[in-house]
């Protein structure tokens, strides 16, 4: 029988969450409460629209041609893909056995490492992870949990070598201090597998969402970071890491 999750959505030709042209996975649910979340509408665990794994990659297989030349793959995301960790790992055992890129975009909010999550990551080719503060406080206050298993995810990847795009979202007044930055340098410095670390400049298109769904907007009246901002954070991230794009 074929394994089924909670899926939010799909996007069949993406370009930006991984190398090459990629099928994606959003997966629904997510435990961070983040005040600049663009997917608002992923956080209710017990949302979405329940789907198997033949039926996903029945459908993704229509786009191999594409993510073959491209040279991409398959990204599970969310909300947050490692809460369903047994659709994860069932996903990624048929995209190994296809021989398809396989790619987990991930908070790293994962309260153990057990036997089922160092399985998916045998079965991962790229772990897309997003560091958010590396201030304990402050990232308590942008997301309402504590950075504490991120940074124990992220410390377990690099010990098992497991290739790595960083991701770092620059919001004015909340992670764009040059301290922050020199403290997440200094945290990666040791960390031999990130292959690049991708500065994202916060945006406000997922605004609409906390709006329809009769809520507030957290960051109401935070607009994107300006390109000198992004070049001051960029200086100080590559006297840690020689590739550091935006």
């Amino acid at each position: 029988m074929s394994v089924t999750g909670r899926v939010h959505s799909v996007e069949t030709c993406g370009t930006v969450d991984g190398p090459g042209i990629r099928f994606i996975i959003f997966l629904q649910g997510c435990l961070m409460r983040c005040q600049y979340c663009h997917n608002r509408d992923t956080w209710d665990t017990e949302g979405g629209k329940e789907m198997t794994v033949d039926e996903l990659m029945k459908e993704m297989l229509q786009y191999r041609h594409y993510m073959d030349a491209s040279g991409g793959g398959i990204t599970i995301s969310g909300g947050e893909a490692m809460l369903q960790p047994e659709f994860v790992l069932a996903m990624f055992e048929a995209c190994r056995a296809e021989g398809i890129h396989t790619c987990l975009d991930t908070n790293g909010f994962v309260r153990k490492i057990d036997q089922t999550t160092q399985n998916i990551l045998k079965h991962t080719d790229l772990v897309l992870l997003d560091i958010k503060q590396m201030d304990n406080k402050k990232h308590i206050d942008l997301t309402h949990v504590s950075n504490k298993y991120t940074l124990e995810f992220a410390k377990y990847l690099a010990e098992h070598d497991q290739a790595i795009y960083l991701r770092y979202v620059v919001v004015p007044g909340i992670t764009d201090s040059l301290k922050d930055a020199h403290s997440l340098g200094q945290f990666i410095q040791p960390m031999k597998n990130i292959e690049k670390i991708e500065m994202l400049p916060y945006h406000e298109l997922g605004k609409h969402k906390w709006t329809a769904m009769g809520e507030i907007y957290p960051l109401d009246g935070v607009h994107p970071p300006s390109r000198d901002t992004m070049l001051a954070v960029q200086k100080v991230l590559l006297e840690y890491h020689d590739n550091v794009i935006f």
